[in-house]
């Protein structure tokens, strides 16, 4: 995708809604919000959702400079995790398969009708996914005594080519906060030659309504400690409200430590080394009260929640990654 369609994608008219507010809150004009866009579009490469999230209109030239955008991310990660090898985690059949030693799960993909009716039998509650579906759109949860036809469901899950899951219990602790949603932690690891290390946590929460946690579907996010387990500040949203406490459950983040945090740290190190092809990873861990499981791995973790977390840009993260295989290979790679 061209640098012009990175910029362009998504509503311009919301944009322009978007920037009237900004205007206001700001008392910046907006000819000047506008013309400060296109310099930024021009500088780094800078979306809508970019220069919205991040402030752009609000940063100097030394900041606006360690923001990594869209494209940033599209450049960082056909080094680190190119789309050649993408469908051992992007299809979530195969990374069911691929990761089943850190799975608790059962799935149905692509099987036989009575193959169906068995696994519906069995699960109260299953969480229905597209195969290939981003930033959790289209998932949604299921009670599979509300399924009035079978033979319908099952022709709709193989038209759309539906992947079910059963439903993870999640950590009755982790689920006050907000039990309609699995919240996950949101594991960062980078990995080259056999050695891993995790780059950054973050822990997602529902927004109480919606089934997941996802930031793009109304869910909130919050730093972690990598060395202790324990949630630091508060959580914001997509829409930039800052939380001090879960809007649903009122329980505070701060200093919320989360359960079986070295086994959930042990787990996303070793999984980072199975494969030696993709070395950037964002692990998506649901806490149980047995331990933890992964929900999903992403080959293409997005940026923005970081970034928007801790209030400034994060290539440096990124050229950290980069200078690992550059020592190792003689290479100059950089964002």
């Amino acid at each position: 995708m061209s640098i012009i369609k990175y910029a362009i994608s998504g509503s311009f008219s919301n944009f322009s809604k978007k920037l009237d507010h900004v205007s206001k809150e700001n008392g910046i004009s907006k000819i000047r919000l506008m013309t400060n866009f296109l310099y930024c579009f021009i500088l780094i490469g800078s979306g809508y959702s970019d220069y919205l999230n991040y402030k752009l209109y609000l940063r100097k030239k030394s900041e606006i400079k360690e923001y990594a955008t869209i494209k940033t991310q599209d450049k960082f990660y056909e080094i680190v995790s190119p789309s050649a090898y993408k469908d051992f985690f992007s299809v979530k059949a195969n990374f069911l398969k691929n990761f089943s030693k850190y799975i608790d799960r059962d799935s149905f993909y692509a099987c036989s009708f009575e193959e169906l009716e068995k696994f519906l039998k069995k699960h109260e509650v299953i969480m229905y996914k597209p195969v290939n579906g981003l930033a959790g759109a289209n998932v949604k949860k299921i009670v599979t005594s509300e399924i009035d036809n079978i033979h319908e469901f099952y022709d709709e899950i193989m038209k759309k080519d539906i992947l079910l899951e059963g439903y993870v219990k999640q950590h009755e602790s982790v689920s006050k906060f907000a039990p309609n949603s699995v919240n996950t932690i949101r594991v960062m690891t980078f990995s080259y030659k056999g050695k891993s290390e995790i780059v950054l946590a973050m822990m997602r929460f529902g927004n109480g309504i919606e089934n997941v946690d996802n930031f793009h579907k109304g869910g909130m996010g919050v730093l972690v400690d990598v060395e202790t387990g324990c949630l630091v500040g508060n959580a914001v949203d997509k829409d930039d409200n800052i939380f001090e406490s879960h809007p649903y459950s009122n329980i505070k983040f701060d200093g919320f430590k989360i359960p079986n945090w070295e086994l959930v740290k042990n787990t996303c190190l070793e999984a980072a080394n199975v494969s030696d092809k993709i070395h950037m990873v964002g692990w998506d861990v649901a806490v149980t009260d047995k331990g933890c499981t992964f929900i999903e791995g992403n080959r293409r973790a997005g940026w923005d929640l970081p970034q928007v977390l801790f209030n400034r840009g994060r290539k440096d993260l990124m050229n950290y990654c980069l200078n690992k295989i550059n020592e190792e290979e003689g290479t100059n790679y950089k964002v």
